[in-house]
């Protein structure tokens, strides 16, 4: 059977499925038996493109009849003009209710042929003109008819590129706009109605003020007009004239709603200027001043309109700092949402999630919290608002051009469904009405492709669309910066004045003045980066004022900012990521050392918005990504650039973990031992790589501090090197490859940088600084077999192997056993010369004028006193306890309780104080940016240091706590260590 549709001779093939397609296409004289006829073709392919083909033919034959003899000079026009075949045959095939005006007024035709487009200044003219010295129902209908055919024109300018797609696109934000201008005509013709049919209409004076849509240009083909009045004079003349002034409109065009005025419908219809004024700085709420946002005089008195928005229109940019003004708006927009009926949500086009209420609530929150500092966002229409966001910085560039899409395209479906009837609707159609969203499809002018039908392109988009929507209202009207913003008073933003400089000092700053240089430094010019700096600097001020060093951390912002100027993620992190801002800026204004890191690891600040990721897994495999990034290079510059690069990134996020409370103490010792281990690690690896023929293996072996996983952020890496000749070469030759490799990754890795020092220290190697830098297997056996002292045992019970050969580095440790754990413990004598060797280095090592109950390391109580002690013990018991086989204080501290070696009360002491040693040493580090193991007693250090120890405002208590502890301490360390 042959299909209508690819018949030449047949109506489908012009989109036509109607059984009477034929004979009302013969009627119009476009078709014979056989096809179309000549000169009628261009007619049939716009009737083809039309968005209901079939609407439009039906459309033609009623205006035909309705014309009579007058047919013959459309049909003439139709088949010469692009312009009256693209307009008409739209109009036709998309709205049944404007067919209906064409065919009840056949001669208004004539408009749609007209070359230039239609103009808003013809709107009120034409209006006022048709109703002039009319009253009553006689005025009603000319307003009713003009009105109806110059939205016709509208309408048919807007659809005819879907029709004839050579013809000029009328963008939606013109549309919306004659719209908006056509409302705004019949609002002034109807009050020049109602000025002749109110009595005494002299005695007042009347301002119309447009609200919603129509105040800032963007309304709809059918919609409520939103309205505000302001009277003087007679206020009673001014309700009547008001109230006739919206029943002329309302029957004769749309319907006029007041309900935006003070006190909604249950307030009075017209007010003095004075009476509004008086209402919105006493009554007003939140929603209010959000709909003034589009408050715009239009009709009526324009003198009077001005005043009213000079004295609303400050009120508006100071409703942010209303109590709860952000989440009152969310909490608004969450009331809308559920007001939608059930099982319609997803195709309500304006309220339902992903509508268009998404998009103008987002806009006018940001609008009325960041337009308080910057009067470019003081912008009525949803779409240029949108743009001047974009513009500022307030939203990224992607994300308002994306919204901005997104909005226009669910407008102009809008704008097509309510042109069907003229009836005010957002529903789209269901899933399952083809007829529907195909006729949708086209008057949106969307097209079949990929293999789908008008139907389901149409479907495709709608879903996109509105899922773009959602997702960017639910990041920027939820943005949690937004509340912190409003939170800030209006003259906060002003960054530059004098009152700043006063309201800087009121919250802490030392130098106000000098933070003023690094605010207009940041926020000079007209960039975007500015303005989103300018933005960002009231809500960061604020954060920093309560950190304990605000200037510090200003001064570190600025750095950063830069230092980064060009990342182009930098300030958008900062703008969408309100946890980033607020952990940044307790950051900068406790420590030296993160801004430093962060310059050269930006990345970081990335991993400041997610928890998960800045804790990090398992500290015991922090080090596999480094060894393995550096595998893979060959030259040995490159591959120690990136150990030191992934170092600093590890360092940088476990500084932050720790500052903002978020890591225990282990995490950070292990985290930071094993960046140690994989850095030396990686970088004998690449050593070796590139020094040619491998002579020998080499095994690192771990002392101290990282030997027990222990490390704090200024430790050095206290290390032992021994190698292994390999097959047919001699032990010297073996030990000279080794120590050329082991001195140029020492060489390589302590080169001067910018990054905390990367010292390998190898002075507990046998013979200290005298004795050779690498040893074999064999020369460490003789060594410890003949000549090692008591302070070399005590030292191996930290070993443990981290990096090269790990069978060589396990040999090592087994030789070393029976040294570090003496079969029969320790002598009298043995234990004497701990005791004295420890009374030795208090004495000597203590640097001059320290203080002993602050210094971390050396001081009473601190990180020796209990190190020493659980070291003493292991030399004495582990040949009989072997849980005291561990180079981990904590482990063997726990080991050394359990086994009743030391009571639970002195252990817990030691336990405690260790601890808050060690966390204070860090922070020390993390406070000053260099090692140092004494503890500030005064000053804005000690009181970061305070705060990172858990004591925030009251650094004389933490030193209290401190000084307890480590009393409790050193009282234990002299029973059962000196025996006292």
């Amino acid at each position: 059977m042959t299909d209508p549709a690819r018949t030449p001779t047949s109506p489908a093939r012009f989109g036509l499925t109607e059984a009477r397609s034929g004979e009302l296409l013969r009627a119009a004289g476009w078709w014979d038996d056989r096809r179309p006829t000549a000169g009628s073709e261009p007619v049939l392919w716009a009737l083809s493109r039309s968005p209901d083909p079939d609407l439009a033919l039906l459309g033609v034959d009623r205006l035909r009849e309705a014309l009579g003899d007058g047919w013959a000079e459309l049909d003439g026009v139709l088949r010469s003009s692009a312009v009256l075949r693209g307009r008409l045959l739209a109009v036709l095939g998309s709205s049944t209710a404007l067919s209906d005006f064409l065919v009840a007024n056949p001669d208004r035709w004539a408009a749609l042929a007209e070359a230039e487009p239609v103009s808003a200044e013809v709107f009120a003219p034409v209006l006022v003109e048709a109703v002039r010295e009319l009253t009553g129902s006689a005025a009603v209908r000319a307003l009713r008819s003009e009105y109806r055919a110059l939205l016709c024109r509208i309408a048919a300018e807007d659809l005819a590129r879907v029709v004839e797609p050579d013809l000029a696109h009328v963008p939606y934000d013109e549309v919306a706009g004659l719209l908006s201008d056509l409302a705004v005509a019949a609002l002034r013709a109807a009050l020049d109605v109602a000025s002749r049919q109110v009595a005494r209409a002299g005695d007042c004076t009347l301002a119309v003020i447009a609200m919603g849509k129509c105040g800032a240009r963007e309304l709809n083909y059918v919609s409520d007009v939103d309205v505000v009045f302001v009277g003087e004079g007679d206020t009673a003349v001014a309700t009547r004239l008001a109230g006739a002034m919206m029943q002329v409109a309302g029957q004769a065009c749309f319907e006029v709603d007041a309900a935006l005025r003070p006190e909604g419908k249950a307030g009075a219809l017209v007010r003095t200027l004075e009476g509004h004024a008086a209402y919105y700085r006493r009554w007003a709420r939140t929603w209010e001043f959000q709909a003034l946002l589009k408050a715009r005089p239009v009709a009526g008195d324009a003198e009077l309109g001005r005043r009213y928005l000079e004295v609303v229109g400050p009120l508006v940019w100071t409703a942010a700092e209303r109590e709860d003004f952000v989440p009152d708006v969310q909490a608004m927009r969450r009331r809308v949402e559920d007001h939608v009926p059930v099982g319609l949500a997803d195709r309500e086009l304006k309220l339902g999630p992903g509508g268009l209420r998404d998009v103008e609530f987002a806009v006018q929150l940001l609008q009325l919290v960041h337009g308080r500092g910057d009067e470019e966002l003081r912008i009525a229409a949803t779409t240029a608002a949108l743009a001047a966001l974009g513009r500022g910085g307030y939203v990224g560039r992607t994300d308002a051009a994306d919204f901005g899409r997104a909005y226009r395209f669910l407008r102009t479906l809008e704008h097509r469904l309510q042109l069907q009837r003229l009836l005010r609707t957002h529903l789209f159609p269901a899933e399952d009405d083809f007829p529907a969203l195909r006729r949708l499809a086209r008057a949106a002018g969307l097209s079949a492709r990929g293999g789908l039908s008008e139907a389901q392109v149409l479907l495709a988009e709608f879903r996109k669309r509105a899922n773009q929507v959602r997702r960017l209202h639910e990041k920027l009207f939820y943005r949690p910066l937004l509340q912190a913003v409003a939170n800030v008073p209006t003259e906060a933003l002003r960054l530059t004045t004098a009152e700043a400089a006063a309201r800087l000092a009121a919250l802490g700053y030392a130098a106000p003045d000098g933070a003023l240089r690094h605010i207009e430094a940041l926020t000079r010019g007209v960039s975007r980066r500015a303005r989103i700096q300018t933005a960002l600097l009231p809500v960061l001020l604020d954060l920093l004022a309560a950190t304990p060093d605000p200037d510090g951390g200003l001064l570190a912002y600025r750095r950063v900012s830069e230092a980064l100027a060009e990342t182009p993620w930098y300030l958008r992190l900062l703008r969408d990521e309100g946890t980033v801002v607020d952990r940044l800026a307790a950051l900068l204004g406790t420590s030296k050392l993160v801004p430093d890191l962060l310059v050269r690891a930006p990345e970081v600040l990335r991993l400041l918005a997610d928890t998960s990721a800045l804790v990090g897994l398992d500290p015991m495999t922090i080090g596999n990504p480094l060894r393995s990034t550096v595998s893979r290079y060959n030259d040995l510059e490159r591959a120690v650039t990136a150990a030191r690069s992934l170092r600093r990134h590890e360092l940088l996020r476990v500084a932050s973990a720790d500052l903002l409370g978020l890591a225990s103490l282990r995490t950070v010792c292990v985290s930071l031992s094993e960046v140690w281990v994989a850095v030396l690690q990686a970088a004998l690896d690449a050593v070796v790589r590139t020094a040619g023929e491998r002579l020998a293996s080499i095994a690192v072996i771990g002392m101290g501090r990282l030997g027990g996983r222990e490390l704090g952020y200024g430790s050095d890496a206290d290390v032992l090197f021994v190698c292994e000749a390999a097959p047919g070469v001699a032990d010297a030759d073996a030990v000279r490859y080794a120590a050329a490799v082991v001195e140029k990754v020492r060489r390589l890795l302590s080169a001067p940088s910018q990054d905390p020092a990367l010292q390998v220290d190898a002075d507990l190697r046998p013979e200290g600084r005298q004795g050779p830098l690498v040893r074999t297997l064999e020369s460490y056996r003789t060594y410890y077999a003949q000549w090692s002292e008591l302070w070399e045992a005590q030292a191996l019970l930290r070993a443990r192997v981290v990096a090269g050969d790990a069978d060589l580095g396990a040999r090592f440790i087994e030789l070393v056993e029976p040294v570090r754990y003496p079969a029969d413990g320790l002598d009298a004598a043995s234990v004497r010369e701990v005791r004295r060797i420890k009374a030795r280095v208090e004495a000597e090592r203590l640097p001059r004028g320290a203080d002993p109950s602050t210094h971390t390391k050396l001081g009473r109580g601190g990180l020796a006193d209990v190190e020493w002690t659980v070291q003493l013990l292991q030399l004495q018991h582990a040949h009989e306890v072997p849980s005291l086989r561990t180079p981990s204080t904590v482990r063997g501290m726990r080991a050394a309780c359990e086994a009743g070696l030391v009571a639970e009360e002195d252990a817990s002491a030691l336990m405690e104080s260790w601890v808050m040693a060690t966390r204070a040493r860090n922070a020390v580090v993390l406070v000053r940016g260099k090692p140092g193991d004494q503890l500030p007693t005064a000053g804005r250090d000690l009181a970061a240091v305070a705060g990172v120890m858990g004591h925030p405002g009251d650094p004389g208590e933490f030193l209290d706590s401190y000084r307890r502890t480590t009393r409790r301490a050193r009282a234990v360390v002299e029973r059962v260590f000196y025996g006292s």
